[in-house]
Parts: structure tokens; C-alpha cells; sequence
């Protein structure tokens, strides 16, 4: 069996890039096997691999929970993070410099963190979601800090075939001036999507300018359905 570090490796990163430029997001398809998808999903009982819980009608962000996981991550968790942030890097460095954004982004993780670390934001930000009938995310934006790297990845843990229906993975993007466009991600038990954190750029008629993007999840109509977010910077 493959390794995720080759299946990291060897993924399509150019027509990945192509897709991040022309939609804001990008599908990463059966990134993890269905084992390691159910024993990501099963960590979710063990409260030791997490550093808070967050109920989300407690807040307005829609119905269900999730968890931040806890230094250190898991290894497959740590392993996505770590293997995908050198080739998302340079699409970040790129993206920054259309949309005129100073920051720049080294070509490793550990040096990403460090500035995090160095600027106080401190917590790790990986974190698994759980959804049952009826819940539902509101469409939002994980920034966490004033450090923020632009992309971001949700992998879907359960099988929309067999575990849930529903709850499909939603993004919208709003353009100047222009009502928002929505896009629903067709994703299997497995897939990636990588995606805009806040914004990105767009080509117009006067050069580039820039689009506001917010992501959440449609309800889920019967079932369970977890799901992994990497994000890339640690929060305050």
C-alpha cells in the first residue's frame, strides 16, 4: 500500500494550482484510504488528543462540534500538515504577490510555525469535525491570528454512499460588487479539498483584484459524518 507521504508526494500539483486559480479550491481525490479515514474519525471519543471542544449552536456557527486537536498531533495528522504545506507554499507566495500582500511564506512548515509561535499564536489548529441529523456549519473563515497561510484542506472522513446524506461541503465567493457565487464540492469518503482560507486573486479587465471566500457545510439529513480541517497556521 502507499505510503501518505508518497501519495502527498506525487499528487497533481500543477493541475491542482490551475484549479486553485481558476476556482479558489481544489479537489484532492481518496487522499486517505478508507482505514485511515475511520481511524482519524475514531480519535473523536478520546478526549486526550485534544486541547478544546467547541459546540457550535453555543456560538451562532451553525449545530454540531468539533475538536482542536493537541500538541503533538497525531502522526497522520501531523504528516498531512507537514508533507502538503512546501507544494502549497509557493501557489501562497504567488497568490500574495497578484493580490499586492507583502507577506511571504517560507518553503517549510516549521519555519511557518515559528513566526506563529514568535507572534504568539501558539495553539495548533487541526481539527476534527462531527456532524449528526440536522447539523449544519454557517459559511465562515478560520483565521486565528495575524499570521494566516491563504490555503487551507478538509478531508471527508465518512462515506456519503453508506454513513450520512447530505452535508455537503459548500464555498462561496463574493466578487465586488456582484452578487455571491456558490459552489457545492462533490466529495467521497477520503477526498481532500484545499482551499482559500480569506481571499484570492482574480484577473480583470484592470489587473488583478481580489475575492472574499467563506466555506461551511450544508445539513445533514440523516447520519454521522466526520470530517478533518488542516489549517496551516496556529491560533492565539
Amino acid at each position: 500500500m502507499e505510503t501518505i507521504k508518497h501519495r502527498i508526494a506525487t499528487c497533481d500539483y500543477a493541475g491542482l494550482a490551475e484549479s486553485l486559480d481558476a476556482q479558489g479550491w481544489a479537489r484532492v481525490p481518496s487522499l486517505l484510504t478508507s482505514h485511515e479515514c475511520q481511524a482519524i474519525a475514531s480519535l473523536y471519543s478520546s478526549v486526550g488528543h485534544f486541547r478544546s471542544q467547541v459546540h457550535m449552536a453555543r456560538h451562532g456557527f451553525g449545530k454540531g462540534e468539533y475538536r482542536y486537536f493537541s500538541y503533538p498531533l497525531p502522526p497522520l495528522v501531523a504528516e498531512l500538515r507537514r508533507g502538503f504545506y512546501p507544494y502549497l507554499a509557493p501557489i501562497a507566495n504567488r497568490w500574495h504577490e497578484r493580490m499586492h500582500i507583502d507577506v511571504r511564506f517560507p518553503l517549510d512548515h516549521e519555519g511557518f510555525l515559528k513566526r506563529c509561535h514568535t507572534a504568539g499564536q501558539l495553539r495548533p489548529t487541526p481539527l476534527l469535525l462531527r456532524y449528526g441529523s440536522g447539523d449544519f456549519n454557517c459559511l465562515h473563515q478560520d483565521l486565528y491570528g495575524e499570521h494566516v497561510f491563504p490555503l487551507q484542506m478538509a478531508i471527508l472522513l465518512s462515506d456519503p454512499a453508506t454513513e450520512f446524506s447530505g452535508g455537503e461541503f459548500v464555498v462561496t465567493e463574493q466578487r465586488p460588487r456582484m452578487q455571491s457565487r456558490v459552489e457545492v464540492l462533490p466529495l467521497t469518503q477520503g477526498d481532500a479539498v484545499v482551499f482559500a482560507v480569506n481571499a484570492r486573486p482574480i484577473a480583470g479587465s484592470k489587473g488583478d483584484y481580489r475575492v472574499k471566500i467563506r466555506h461551511g457545510v450544508s445539513t445533514v439529513r440523516h447520519g454521522l459524518r466526520h470530517s478533518l480541517g488542516i489549517i496551516f497556521h496556529d491560533a492565539t
